[in-house]
């Protein structure tokens, strides 16, 4: 018989740990934003990639990565679907042949037009919710987790 952790550690992690209340939050608030977004045909994570490209100048892949905690691969393939719609384009870079930059197009631009009063919303809605956890100092924490 091998050595089991004893269930009082379980209720433990599943009580205490932060890795896993944060992971249950953020599907949690992922599934909520998703449905806000549903009649755009868009999720919270495309919400958030096409937010991360509302930028003066189109971005390279590498910063946009980062600022989405996600590896290059995992971004170029959530870029596809957006790219197939016209929402975004990947152009070369002028400056460097070797990269290339993500443009938002006029349609992802229209498309954000819509989908940011559905987060402001939303967003306003969930921050009453939990207003006595004081939002702001929730976020202040995240970031500096993040």
């Amino acid at each position: 018989m091998t050595n089991q952790i004893p269930y009082e550690t379980t209720l433990q992690v599943k009580d205490h740990c932060l890795c896993l209340a944060a992971q249950r939050a953020a599907r949690a608030l992922a599934r909520r934003f998703d449905e806000a977004f549903r009649p755009l045909g868009i999720t919270s994570g495309q919400y958030s990639l096409l937010m991360a490209l509302n930028r003066p100048e189109p971005p390279p892949l590498g910063p946009v990565a980062e600022l989405l905690a996600m590896d290059r691969t995992t971004l170029t393939a959530n870029l596809k679907p957006l790219e197939r719609r016209g929402l975004v384009k990947i152009i070369q870079n002028p400056a460097d042949k070797r990269s290339r930059l993500l443009k938002l197009m006029d349609a992802g631009h229209e498309l954000l037009q819509q989908a940011v009063p559905i987060w402001k919303s939303e967003h306003a809605a969930i921050d009453a919710e939990i207003e006595a956890l004081q939002p702001d100092v929730l976020r202040k924490g995240l970031s500096a987790l993040a």
